[in-house]
């Protein structure tokens, strides 16, 4: 692949993840700045804020019939998964918050190291409830697309065995859950949590017409700053 087509592919990434946000931001509520009782419960209402930014770090792994994985050798359906994102967090009343979740390793690293495209955004409405302390339980369902340009499963990841690129794309349903260990002395605080998906996968304009699924999980590591 070209520089040219590296560049095409981070250029659908970063218009998917534009019109995402777009949807994101007209139906979010603000919070009153004013208000003791301010978003996420945080026991020191003067450092809470209607909008959370930060970063997430996620590992796991998946079944895949559909793409190749760099991780697994050719033939294995699936393998392991990883990705930072960019976390933000709108805050919808006090207990219910709109997450988007913007994956930025792993679609600029496959561009330029496997001239691939894999990029999943999701948007998670989160509940939230008070355990004790600084700790709350936060969880709730996500929808997202998952995008892949690149061979499928039965390819190598270079030379005479790797396989035609082809587009699929399909949504994304599945959820989250986890714990909220806030940290009123600190510029951050800390979710630690497990995130279950489910997408079925369709390919377009794909002459060998792959059809199949992706089932995986991760557990995700986000750190938000407040």
């Amino acid at each position: 692949m070209t520089q040219t087509n590296s560049r095409r592919i981070l250029t659908v990434v970063a218009a998917v993840a534009a019109a995402l946000a777009c949807l994101a931001l007209p139906g979010v509520s603000r919070a009153n700045t004013g208000d003791a009782q301010a978003a996420f419960s945080l026991e020191d209402a003067s450092s809470s804020r209607a909008v959370l930014i930060g970063f997430k770090l996620r590992a796991g792994g998946r079944f895949d019939n559909v793409r190749m994985c760099v991780g697994s050798p050719p033939g294995v359906k699936g393998g392991p998964a990883m990705d930072v994102s960019l976390y933000v967090e709108f805050a919808l009343d006090d207990d219910i918050s709109l997450a988007v979740d913007l994956p930025v390793l792993r679609p600029i690293m496959f561009a330029f190291a496997f001239q691939m495209l894999q990029f999943e955004p999701q948007l998670t409405l989160l509940f939230r409830h008070r355990v004790g302390g600084n700790v709350d339980f936060v969880g709730g369902p996500s929808i997202g697309v998952s995008l892949h340009y690149g061979p499928d499963y039965h390819s190598a990841r270079s030379g005479s065995d790797r396989g035609k690129s082809f587009f699929a794309a399909g949504p994304m349903f599945g959820g989250y859950m986890g714990f909220d260990f806030k940290r009123p002395q600190k510029n951050f605080h800390y979710q630690l949590g497990l995130a279950p998906y489910l997408a079925p996968m369709l390919g377009i304009h794909d002459p060998d017409e792959h059809r199949g699924f992706i089932v995986g999980g991760t557990i995700d590591n986000i750190f938000i700053f407040r």
